[in-house]
């Protein structure tokens, strides 16, 4: 479909982004956003403009004289859909539609669209039908113009129009009623999955960040799985966790969840907290950042936001949240040797290159670090009748030296945390203390 892609920019909201340049995406840094936004579901773009608004107008947002430009460009270019990057009204998605004889999308709509092609399993199609059912339950009158709302006779306060309205609002809300409830089953199952793996704890981690920072890029190069990468918004939706082993043998879960993005529909964010709970469990969150974007600065503002609101707060995040500084491969040769000698200088920062590799085995040694702690040496026996803890061990320690002996015991030299050396005392017993006395004699 050919369409017309618009940015509305608000004189206040121009006041208050000059007043915090720095965490404010600039006007064409949105256009730019709005086109991919709109591209991402196969659009033909014909025509973008930003439009500036110095006064909304409460029935159509846009003034008459931008009404008409915008008219001139869809007769023009024989487009029949415009997207408006900025909330509207169910009033004044109407008036515009009658303005302009086209289709008219807002931001959230054009999102909850990506959202609903993206989605590939039954969880994610819940969401995204739960998101859009909330955001088209305001919008009910659109569909039924065509019928009457006269007083109807009978003693019936409302006309057949009224009638179907609240006839067709009965059914929306049985409906969300029920994808909650299937939501709410999914964030149990969710649940059981996480005690389960608590059972056999490997430490989570967590990839966030702003849309098309290359999460997902980073997700493969680390595990080696196949998600499908993309240069393209929102091009993974549901997430996807893989067990992996660090290079010092130390096994985690790495979690892969949706992009986020500035004024990310609230819709969204209610209907995707099951999956954005795999964040708030997470032992080690990874922001990546695509610091070949202009407007980097104003989308790591935008992902730390969206944290807080999950309830990760500064504090807790400076503790939690390691920063990737991803894409350094599309900088200029000085710009780039500049950004990664920066990022050494700070403790919480690793600079990388998913494409390339550059960077990624420090990223994992730092991953190892955070999770390790403080590590101890150990040297254990583990009796002949124990062997079944190998793995567990294997597992949750990093294996120095092995020796098989005569009497079928295991001596090890190894080096794990103090609590898990503890977990490993409670798991070996009395036994295995007795065993290296006696083995050191």
């Amino acid at each position: 479909m050919r369409a017309v892609v618009i940015v509305p920019v608000l004189k206040v909201s121009r006041a208050k982004s000059d007043s915090t340049a720095a965490s404010v995406r600039s006007d064409e840094a949105r256009l730019e956003e709005a086109v991919g936004l709109a591209r991402a579901i196969d659009l033909t773009i014909v025509h973008s403009a930003i439009v500036p608004v110095s006064q909304p107008k409460p029935g159509t947002l846009l003034g008459t004289g931008k009404i008409e430009e915008i008219k001139a460009a869809l007769d023009e270019n024989d487009a029949g859909l415009v997207i408006v990057d900025h909330p509207l009204t169910p009033v004044q998605q109407r008036n515009l539609e009658k303005e302009w004889a086209a289709k008219v999308i807002d931001r959230t709509g054009l999102i909850l669209e990506i959202f609903g092609r993206r989605a590939s399993t039954k969880e994610g199609t819940l969401q995204v039908e739960l998101a859009h059912l909330n955001y088209q339950r305001g919008r009910l009158v659109r569909s039924w113009t065509h019928l009457e709302r006269q007083r109807g006779g009978a003693g019936f306060m409302g006309g057949p129009g009224e009638t179907q309205i609240e006839a067709d609002r009965r059914l929306l809300q049985d409906k969300i009623v029920k994808l909650e409830r299937e939501l709410e089953q999914v964030r149990r199952t969710r649940q059981l999955h996480r005690s389960k793996r608590k059972k056999v704890p490997h430490p989570i981690v967590a990839l966030v960040g702003y849309t098309n920072a290359g999460k997902s890029t980073l997700f493969n190069r680390i595990t080696g799985a196949g998600v499908l990468a993309e240069d393209m918004l929102f091009a993974t939706l549901d997430p996807t966790l893989r067990r992996m082993k660090l290079p010092q043998g130390r096994t985690v879960i790495l979690s892969d969840t949706v992009g986020f993005i500035s004024n990310l529909p609230t819709h969204l964010v209610a209907a995707f907290r099951a999956t954005l709970e795999e964040v708030l469990e997470a032992d080690l969150i990874l922001h990546v950042r695509d610091m070949s974007d202009p407007d980097n600065g104003a989308q790591s503002t935008d992902v730390l936001r969206i944290l807080a609101d999950l309830g990760i707060d500064e504090k807790d995040g400076a503790e939690r949240i390691l920063e990737v500084w991803n894409k350094i491969d599309r900088l200029e040769p000085e710009a780039r040797d500049a950004l990664v000698q920066k990022a050494q200088t700070q403790p919480n920062v690793i600079a990388v290159s998913a494409i390339s590799g550059e960077g990624i085995d420090r990223l994992l040694g730092e991953i190892n670090q955070r999770l390790s702690g403080v590590l101890v040496d150990r040297d254990v026996v583990v009796p002949v009748m124990q062997l079944q803890l190998l793995p567990w061990i294997y597992d949750h320690s990093i294996i120095d030296s092995r020796e098989d002996l005569e009497d079928g015991n295991v001596r090890l030299e190894l080096r794990l945390t103090e609590t898990e050396a503890t977990e490993l005392d409670r798991r070996l017993g009395n036994g295995a203390k007795r065993v290296v006395e006696d083995w050191e004699r």
